[in-house]
């Protein structure tokens, strides 16, 4: 399995593009795939410049509904005309809104026209390819991240707190399981926990944002809570590496680190890794 990068807000090399967005590729020997498309066509052009095949990927997985994961997905369409479109039908049909720095619109327009047959909509298990298991979060045991507060949805006419039921997760493999997280709205503790009682196998890797906003302290995660999860990590999943970026914030990244130490891995566009899968 090769994973790439295609879009991060984080960037090493000058000719790639950087964004506040998250978009994964994934290619195997019998499939290739999106893990949400970003927020814009950015990924488009870091795709050109590391030789990805757009227009010959055969799924793409979005993992909720809000537009630096699902922004790039018209943009998408328009260079693919074959790939499974897999998500939740509430990504599309409800309105998202941030009150973060003044309230704001982050949800996206995608035309549905003429696709209607390649769209797949989740809201229990589904496998695809015999290894690719998509499903909601169910689990709600651990704390959700804090700066979830900032983050709305519309209900009929008012304007309510986002309870995150157009999140997925995606995991990968048959004996062990490669995860991808999002950018774990409903906490990557729950998420985890969600695949162990949905899947019941190891997970080797975790790829994805932990939704750990940097801020003042009491208005996120405090430095104590966050090494509390990071000690929660090392408990329950000891075997188990995470590569995270995108929403996981600089000094939250740096308290994980000093806890899982190698661990831990900062990815970002242009990121690249191959691995044997189980």
């Amino acid at each position: 399995m090769r994973i790439q990068l295609l879009s991060d807000n984080k960037i090493l090399d000058s000719i790639l593009e950087k964004e506040h967005g998250l978009c994964i590729y994934v290619e195997t020997d019998t499939y290739t795939c999106l893990l949400d498309t970003g927020a814009s066509d950015t990924f488009l052009r870091n795709a050109a410049s590391l030789e990805v095949d757009i227009a010959a990927i055969d799924y793409v997985f979005i993992s909720h509904g809000h537009s630096d994961h699902i922004g790039g997905l018209q943009d998408f369409l328009k260079m693919n005309s074959k790939a499974k479109i897999v998500l939740s039908k509430n990504a599309l049909t409800q309105r998202f809104y941030s009150n973060r720095n003044g309230l704001k619109e982050i949800g996206s327009e995608i035309n549905l026209q003429n696709i209607e047959n390649r769209l797949v909509f989740i809201d229990s298990e589904k496998v695809f390819k015999n290894e690719i298991h998509v499903f909601p979060c169910h689990v709600c045991s651990n704390p959700m991240p804090k700066a979830n507060k900032t983050l709305f949805k519309q209900s009929e006419n008012e304007i309510i707190s986002d309870d995150f039921n157009h999140e997925l997760i995606v995991c990968f493999g048959k004996d062990e399981m490669i995860v991808y997280s999002g950018c774990a709205h409903c906490g990557i503790l729950n998420i985890l926990d969600a695949v162990k009682q949905t899947i019941g196998k190891p997970i080797s890797m975790v790829f994805g944002g932990f939704h750990l906003l940097d801020g003042d302290e009491g208005q996120y995660e405090t430095a104590f809570e966050i090494k509390k999860m990071a000690d929660e990590l090392i408990s329950h999943y000891p075997e188990t590496k995470f590569y995270t970026g995108h929403c996981t914030g600089e000094n939250a990244y740096k308290l994980l680190k000093d806890k899982l130490k190698e661990k831990i891995i900062q990815f970002y566009t242009g990121f690249t890794m191959e691995i044997s899968t189980n």
